[in-house]
Parts: C-alpha cells; structure tokens; sequence
C-alpha cells in the first residue's frame, strides 16, 4: 500500500527519534540540494542503525555516500570496538558537505571518506566486508554487486537502495531509460543469484536485503 504523508508521520512519531545532527542534514538537503530525495531519511536511517546492531559487523562499505546520513546512521548502530566504515562518493563537489556534517559527529572516527569511482577505491581498502550498501549510480548496480561479492564474508549482507524505483520497474521501460534498466538487470541477477538469500523490503523506495550464504 502507498504510505500517505499522514501515515508517513505516524509512523516517523512511533520509532525512535531522529538524531539532531541527522535532522539537520537532512533539513539541509531540503534547503540547498537539488535531489533531496536521496537522503535516506529518518526511518531508513533509524533501521539501519538497527541492522548494525543486529548484525554487529566489523568492515562495511557504502557505496553512495550523498550527504553521508546513511554512514552516520550506521556509525550510530556499530558496536564492535574494531568496527569501521568505508564511504565512497564519486561526486567531489559534495565533499565539502560530507566532511562538515562527520567532523561534527561522535562516530568520525569510524568513517573514511573515499571521493571517486568504487572500482578505483575497492583495492585499497583491506579485508573483507560484513556489510555492503549500495546507493549508488543505478545503471552500475550489476558491476556494484560483481564488485564486492567475492569480497562479502560468508554471512555477510549486501543492501540495495531504490529497488522498487519508483514502481518503473514494472511499467515499460524507455529504450533512453539506462536506470531504470539498471535497476531491473540487478532485481533479476539477485533472484537468480543461488549463493545468496535475499528479500525486498517496501520500505520507502524499497531495499533489497541479499545475505550470503
């Protein structure tokens, strides 16, 4: 069912509450970017901290940084002393709004910031990975997904942001339309891929949980 704005603060109102450096970021996104939209948000951001608890990884690594309210939502849930995230956003002009925003946080120490392309990042980041986020160019989530699984420790999880995609992805696709195309490329490598277990959330633009086995 489509959540409606009402429902939406219903829902905002009975999970914990939003962080203030959180709020800011995302008032701030609002205000002077351009795709606000991509901010997870504070439900999203309050369930990913949830699954670090849970999963109580060591290594993770986000591909998509944006205005880093997702890394920091995870930083927040990360309990492992030796817990560490890697963040890597290909935009450099967002740079300066990452590095404001985590410089004011208790979790700076748990984040590396990487400015450029994942393929060109990955191979300096040693060790395997618990946790994967990807949040990135949606015509590239085929080569994000190759990229780390042969770096995704057995019971390691990978989640997707934006698989449901605005419900493109099941009306007929523009042949100019290379994201949505992306997105439905990944969707169908994922439900074939064997190695893994992994479940759609409809949870705003819906996430894809991939946990491999």
């Amino acid at each position: 069912m489509e959540i409606s704005d009402e429902l939406d603060e219903y829902i905002n109102a009975h999970i914990d509450a939003e962080d203030p450096l959180l709020a800011e970021m995302d008032r701030y996104a609002h205000v002077h970017l351009l795709r606000p939209r991509m901010i997870s948000g504070h439900l999203q951001g309050v369930f990913m901290k949830m699954l670090m608890r849970m999963l109580n990884p060591r290594l993770v690594l986000e591909i998509g940084t944006y205005t880093g309210y997702s890394a920091l939502s995870m930083a927040s849930g990360l309990s492992r002393p030796d817990a560490h995230i890697h963040t890597v956003e290909i935009d450099d002009e967002m740079q300066p709004v990452i590095t404001h925003f985590f410089g004011r946080s208790p979790y700076a120490d748990r984040l590396t910031l990487h400015i450029g392309d994942v393929a060109d990042v990955i191979g300096s980041i040693d060790g395997n990975f618990d946790f994967v986020f990807i949040d990135g160019n949606k015509r590239h989530y085929v080569d994000y997904y190759n990229m780390v699984m042969p770096r995704l420790n057995s019971g390691g999880v990978i989640m997707a942001d934006n698989i449901l995609w605005d419900g493109k992805i099941v009306r007929p696709v523009a042949p100019s339309d290379a994201q949505t195309k992306g997105i439905i490329e990944f969707n169908d490598m994922v439900a074939a891929d064997s190695r893994v277990e992994k479940v759609i959330l409809p949870i705003r633009d819906g996430l894809t949980l991939i946990r491999r086995k």
